[in-house]
């Protein structure tokens, strides 16, 4: 893995600490204002009034909905049905983004005091997007107003069979429309709809129905404290903000920020329940813990069951449902996490015996009967692994679905419009498609979708590169520095956390394998830092290596190794060990470095 430090000139770096040291965020700590201050340039945040935003995110930084191409004509339209007592379905989709953007948009077209039905489509047999028979059949029963949430861009002929049945359809989505324009709805609501200028493009489709609620809530409810409302309903589409790996800038950042902090006092019987299964009630999250704990076990119901059960679990006001349903989650994320290590095992022992397929710019890997829920995580697998764009594809009888991941360089939906003749159905975004298409013509995607990576990609491309953003001796490392850099949470895609990088830390203890593949180290800083911290460099410190247990074995570290490693700074909240911990991203034994200014 190639390391790329990246530098920030010293002057811009002293102005903006001077500046945000006014904040009254970094008490008597301007070492650690001036690390914030290079971390928000390398952010491209460059003027004090925008790190103040960027560190202090408040209700007063959300844009006015109405801003968004197509919201008024939405709200009008939604205010009416509820005027008139219409039947209004909330159509979703079966993902954490899809079931919580049906539980924001009904929650607020209730509190404004109208009724909808919903529908969230099963991923096995109907698929992902709007299908014209449910809006039909929904027509039927009464219905003559359709919502799509995150989801619906390209749903051409869903949006015909709702104008034939008279049907007034409202999309609301966040997915790139294509080269054939939009489908025929009473009001598209999509910031990346053509003219368009809503400043924030990167909202989830979540994000989307917060926006849909804030307007029509500002409409129908002004006697009610907004920012009440709000701070309620951020809860549940922080999660999906940061599930769905936005952006977390800008106005992404505010709905994450302040609905992570308002999660400490959840109310809601589900969402109660859901936090104490995974052991996170009654104190701050991280965005780590809801992206790895809170958004796995609601997307277990859509990828293994029933996506409803979702819905059911944010609206029920039994306590005791609550807690069934999120224990039914947490089995059900089990047995995702048991299908999916063996789809792993298939997939790298096919690519262990296939040089064509080690080899291609895209790998296309399929299996016959492969679970359709989890082909989307597995392909992030091979990604992480392998460094490549993949695709998954599981075969069923003559039909087969894929999903796909890919890397920064290569868009992976453009891929797939090259050869949009062969697909069923199609859609996604640069890194993350979904598809069907006929098993015959697979093996033929697979030449086209290799051909096209071919003719965009270079070997470089696959290197790994982990870019640092400082160079940190280890006895700089103190409890007022990992204060500081908790004022940049929410980290994620667009925010990610501070990776450091020190020379020569000197192992002080055999490492411990834990679990066959991970490792913990004990580490201390070199006594060749120059630093003048005096008693520090004494100071050992904790260091975890996830997922490095296979590279430190066959490295053979023993004690008094020295290693130049690469690391983020966390805390271990264990009442025995706990403390400032390292999380090592990389390490290399300094005896294989040639050196430093090759490995950085």
């Amino acid at each position: 893995m190639r390391w790329n430090l990246r530098e920030v000139e010293p002057a811009p770096v002293r102005a903006l600490a001077e500046a945000i040291s006014s904040l009254d965020l970094f008490p008597k700590s301007p070492d650690s204002a001036a690390a914030v201050a290079k971390l928000l340039l390398l952010r491209g945040i460059d003027t004090p009034e925008a790190a103040a935003r960027f560190l202090a995110p408040s209700l007063d930084q959300l844009h006015s909905p109405l801003l968004m191409t197509g919201m008024k004509a939405a709200v009008d339209r939604l205010e009416g049905a509820i005027e008139r007592k219409e039947g209004i379905l909330v159509y979703g989709d079966y993902d954490v983004d899809g079931t919580t953007a049906v539980v924001i948009l009904r929650a607020a077209i209730e509190l404004c005091g109208g009724t909808a039905d919903f529908h969230v489509p099963h991923r096995i047999r109907e698929g992902y997007d709007l299908r014209g028979d449910v809006i039909e059949r929904a027509a039927a029963g009464g219905i003559r107003l359709v919502i799509s949430v995150d989801s619906g861009t390209r749903a051409f002929a869903a949006a015909e069979s709702a104008r034939r049945a008279g049907v007034d359809l409202i999309i609301t989505d966040h997915h790139l429309p294509g080269s054939d324009g939009l489908p025929y709805a009473y009001a598209v609501v999509n910031p990346n709809q053509p003219g368009c200028e809503y400043p924030c493009k990167s909202l989830c489709g979540a994000g989307i129905a917060f926006k849909f609620a804030q307007a029509l809530m500002a409409r129908r409810l002004p006697h009610r404290d907004q920012s009440q409302l709000l701070l309620s309903f951020m809860k549940i589409a922080a999660i999906a903000t940061i599930a769905d790996s936005v952006p977390l800038q800008g106005e992404n950042r505010v709905i994450a920020s302040l609905g992570l902090n308002a999660l400490r006092s959840a109310v809601n019987p589900g969402l109660k329940a859901l936090l104490e299964i995974a052991q996170l009630s009654g104190r701050p999250l991280t965005s780590e813990e809801v992206a790895f704990r809170i958004a796995p076990r609601i997307n277990a119901a859509g990828r293994m069951d029933i996506a409803a059960d979702v819905i059911e679990l944010f609206t029920s006001k039994d306590p005791d449902r609550g807690r069934e349903i999120a224990a039914r989650l947490d089995k059900l994320n089990s047995e995702r996490q048991e299908e999916e290590r063996r789809i792993v095992d298939a997939i790298e022992q096919r690519i262990r015996e296939e040089a064509a397929l080690r080899d291609s710019f895209c790998m296309v890997i399929d299996g016959e009967g492969w679970h359709r829920g989890v082909i989307g995580i597995t392909a992030t697998r091979v990604v992480e692994r392998h460094g490549r764009p993949a695709i998954v594809i599981s075969r069923d009888g003559e039909e087969a679905h894929g999903s796909g991941r890919s890397i920064s360089a290569f868009h992976l939906l453009n891929a797939l419009e090259s050869c949009s003749h062969l697909f069923t159905r199609y859609g996604g975004h640069a890194h993350a498609v979904g598809f069907s298409l006929p098993s015959s013509r697979v093996a033929e995607f697979r030449a086209l979708v290799d051909g096209y990576a071919r003719s965009r990609l270079s070997l470089a491309d696959f290197e790994p590169v982990l870019n640092l953003d400082a160079e940190l001796a280890l006895d700089w490392i103190a409890p007022e520095l990992f204060d500081a850099l908790q004022k940049l949470e929410p980290f994620g895609v667009g925010n990610h956390e501070p990776v450091f990088c020190a020379r020569a830390a000197r192992l002080t203890a055999p490492i411990k394998v834990l679990k066959e593949k991970h490792v913990r180290m004990k580490l201390s800083p070199s006594q060749s830092t120059g630093a003048n911290n005096g008693w520090r460099r004494s100071l050992i410190y904790n260091a975890m290596g996830w997922r490095l247990a296979e590279r430190a074995q066959k490295e053979k570290l023993l004690p008094g190794d020295h290693l130049d490693i690469a690391f983020t700074i966390g805390h271990n909240d264990h009442p025995e060990f706990g403390g400032i911990e390292l999380s090592l991203r990389d390490f290399k034994s300094l005896a294989k470095v040639s050196a430093h200014t090759t490995a950085v």
